[in-house]
This record gives structure tokens, C-alpha cells and sequence, in this order.
């Protein structure tokens, strides 16, 4: 397990940086690991567990939402089969309103063997993780999905840099979706994120607002070799 502090630097103005702690999970989940995880987990969360068709599968996703539970008790000073949680209309995972008065905010991606947990405190995050590699439908993914701003820039890039620049861009997106909270069902094309491998992570537009002033801020990572993440937060609780 690896612990990360990203500053993220505050927006112009009379506020002072906050700190996004992310912790990086390698979850290699045996069995036994699974079994002993289970005993944290909430009744839902073993229900979706056993959806699961694939050992493999469920025993991360157990070890995984272990973890988060160990994680989110050490910062509220509570134990972790304690911590109650509750899901958005979208899905996203917060926690429960007698728990609210905390402030911490979090939330979690994962792919592969790599799970990353993003925390704050009074302001909505959101953070995501993908291997960078070739797919073959990557020019349609991007062509549907994509913003049009974010498509010239994805289709000017050198061949050998659409791997990272299509996984740069899918994974800003992605994060910043789910910092919000709406998921998918908000339309990828109302806002623009920097993706080119020489630009810094950015947010560059939200519908008719420049990124300087949208109220989010964007950083990106490289958990594990091969890897790329992105992580946003609100500036304002």
C-alpha cells in the first residue's frame, strides 16, 4: 500500500490549499485474505459480492471495500464495521448522515490488481484509475464520447501517444463525473479536459465556463507502472 498527499493548489482568493490524500491498494486476494475481510463488510455488501461470477472477482471486491471501510474508520476514529454508508442516485458512495458532520469525503477506482481510495475533508472528490493500453475500438470510443475540443486534440497526437492520450482523457472524464456525482448520465461532451501527454491535467471547460472558474480542480498520477489516474475536487464544500 502506498499513501499519497497531492496540494492541490486553491483557487484565487481569500482560501487556503486543502490536501487530497489518496492511497494506493495493490488488493492480491487469496481466499483466506476474502474470508477474513468479509466479517467488515455491511449485509449489502456481501449481497453484491456473491453477484459476482468469478472468484477473483468477488474476493477483490471484498478485500477492496475491507480496506475502504479500515480506511474511513482510522479517519473517523471509529471501528470499521461501524462505518455505515450510503449511495447517491448514481451510485456514489458517501457516508451516512450521523457521519456526515465529519466532513470527509472519498471515493474509490479500481482495474486490474491496482485500487485507489481518494479522501478530503468538506469538499466532493472524485478519482480514476485504467492500465494504458492498445484497443482496438479506442478512435470510435473517442469519436462518440469525446468532446470536440478533446477529439482534435486526441486525433492530432502521434500514433505511439493515443494509447496514453485516449486513457489520459477517459480517466480526467471519468474522475471528474464522479466527483459531481451524476456518473454517466452526465453528457461527456459538456466539458473539455487536457489529455496530450506534454500538457499538465486540466479541466478546460464546463459547458459555457472556462476551467479557471468552474470550481474544480484536477491533478493526475501514475499509481503502478503502466498505469494513469486522475483525481478532482471541489473547491467549495
Amino acid at each position: 500500500m502506498v499513501a499519497l498527499t497531492l496540494q492541490a493548489r486553491a483557487a484565487p482568493g481569500p482560501s487556503t490549499d486543502d490536501a487530497i490524500d489518496v492511497v494506493v491498494l495493490n488488493p492480491v486476494a487469496g481466499r483466506e485474505d476474502a474470508r477474513a475481510a468479509t466479517a467488515l463488510l455491511s449485509d449489502a455488501e456481501r449481497h453484491r459480492a456473491s453477484r459476482f461470477v468469478f472468484d477473483r472477482d468477488r474476493d477483490r471486491f471484498i478485500v477492496a471495500r475491507a480496506r475502504l471501510r479500515q480506511l474511513l474508520g482510522a479517519r473517523l476514529g471509529t471501528r470499521p464495521e461501524s462505518v455505515a454508508l450510503v449511495y447517491g442516485a448514481h451510485g456514489k458512495p458517501a457516508l451516512a448522515p450521523w457521519l456526515a458532520d465529519s466532513g470527509l469525503r472519498f471515493n474509490l477506482s479500481h482495474c486490474d490488481d491496482v485500487t485507489l481510495y481518494a479522501f478530503s475533508r468538506g469538499h466532493e472528490i472524485g478519482i480514476d484509475v485504467e492500465a494504458v493500453r492498445v484497443m482496438p475500438d479506442a478512435d470510435a470510443i473517442a469519436a462518440r464520447f469525446f468532446s470536440q475540443c478533446e477529439q482534435q486534440a486526441y486525433r492530432a497526437l502521434e500514433p505511439r501517444d493515443r494509447p496514453l492520450g485516449f486513457f489520459q482523457c477517459w480517466t480526467r472524464k471519468e474522475a471528474f463525473i464522479k466527483a459531481i456525482g451524476d456518473g454517466l448520465s452526465y453528457p461527456l461532451d459538456r466539458f473539455d479536459v487536457s489529455l496530450t501527454p506534454v500538457e499538465p491535467a486540466k479541466i478546460l471547460r464546463v459547458e459555457d465556463t472556462p476551467g479557471d472558474g468552474c470550481g474544480w480542480r484536477m491533478e493526475s498520477l501514475s499509481p503502478a507502472p503502466g498505469f494513469v489516474a486522475a483525481v478532482v475536487i471541489g473547491d467549495r464544500e
